[in-house]
């Protein structure tokens, strides 16, 4: 039996919210009370560029939305997802073949079998944590990549 999945460490984590700029948010909601419209927004003013990624709508936050992880031009540094644990094998199916080099699954989305592919495949994975949380805990509520790193206006430019 494989051994249980385990998330980084801290230094890693800490590492990789620091060096990360572009990340798709899939199951983005256009909704403002939503968990991922809230992360979304924090993230967004923390100097991050936020791709969404839904089914329903064409903008999201002012950004071009995609209906997947493949269809983002440029790739992204990392996928956060807010889906159900049942949908998580498609989405890990698209970063590894995207390439995205990071993957964070938010609060109870779990996929074991998943995280273990993506692992396997040099997929930095965090499973079942939250990334708002995580980046206000090791980098501070006040923290931004820097002015010279904001990005605005239309992901799909």
């Amino acid at each position: 039996m494989a051994e249980p999945f385990r998330n980084p460490d801290d230094d890693v984590l800490r590492r990789l919210l620091q060096s990360v700029r572009r990340i798709a948010i899939v199951g983005l909601s256009p909704k403002p009370h939503r968990d991922s419209n809230r992360v979304a927004r924090y993230l967004m003013e923390r100097g991050y560029e936020v791709i969404p990624v839904y089914p329903h709508e064409e903008r999201i936050l002012g950004q071009a939305v995609y209906r997947s992880v493949g269809d983002i031009p440029r790739g992204v540094d990392l996928v956060d997802v807010f889906r159900r644990s049942e949908t998580l094998p498609q989405v890990v199916d698209e970063v590894l073949a995207a390439r995205s080099p990071a993957l964070w699954m938010q609060l109870d989305c779990i996929d074991e079998e998943g995280a273990r592919r993506a692992t396997e495949a040099g997929v930095t994975v965090v499973m079942d944590r939250c990334i708002m949380v995580d980046h206000a805990r090791l980098l501070g509520r006040e923290w931004t990549l820097g002015a010279e790193n904001v990005t605005g206006g239309d992901a799909g430019e």
